[in-house]
């Protein structure tokens, strides 16, 4: 009876695990989207010199400013290439977040920015969503969950001989 009430413990575990990985995901993603829209805010100005003077090209913007006589544009020059580097890796990660729902979290898993993760991380209030996705996730992990730990518990008892009767192992031991 324990070993049931253990299995329906774990279960439940594995199911309000489960059900927080498309929260999360969805809060990454709404992460990268502000920082992207602030990014572009700051841009703005420079953007618009850029269509002015330079055919829109921001890289061009960013090498007039480096050769220029002036060592305030100069200075400039550096700070302005590091909001344009900004503004394009904030492009490719918010292209990222935007595909299917196992592309972002293999984004996740093994391209996302640290920095991000870890404020996403700290600022994450866990929830129960009661969306498909989140259902299946948590419905899927608490199987895993519970099913790999009820495996692991039964090959370490048949390792260690356990639920065999001592006519039994004595039979194997000779």
């Amino acid at each position: 009876m324990l070993r049931s009430y253990l299995r329906l413990a774990l279960f439940a575990l594995g199911l309000l695990v489960g059900v927080q990985v498309p929260g999360f995901v969805d809060d990454y993603g709404k992460r990268v989207e502000a920082h992207h829209l602030e990014s572009e805010q700051s841009l703005k100005g420079f953007r618009e010199t850029a269509r002015l003077f330079f055919k829109a090209d921001l890289q061009a913007l960013v090498a007039h400013y480096r050769v220029s006589d002036d060592p305030v544009m100069r200075s400039d020059a550096q700070s302005v290439g590091q909001l344009v580097e900004r503004a394009r890796w904030l492009a490719e990660e918010r292209q990222a977040m935007q595909g299917p729902w196992y592309g972002q979290l293999w984004h996740l898993a093994t391209a996302a920015d640290n920095e991000l993760l870890e404020v996403t991380f700290q600022a994450y209030r866990y929830q129960v969503l009661l969306a498909p996705e989140a259902i299946a996730w948590g419905i899927a992990s608490a199987l895993l969950l519970a099913s790999s730990l009820e495996w692991l518990l039964l090959m370490f008892a048949w390792v260690f001989g356990a639920g065999q009767d001592r006519r039994a192992r004595e039979r194997h031991w000779r």
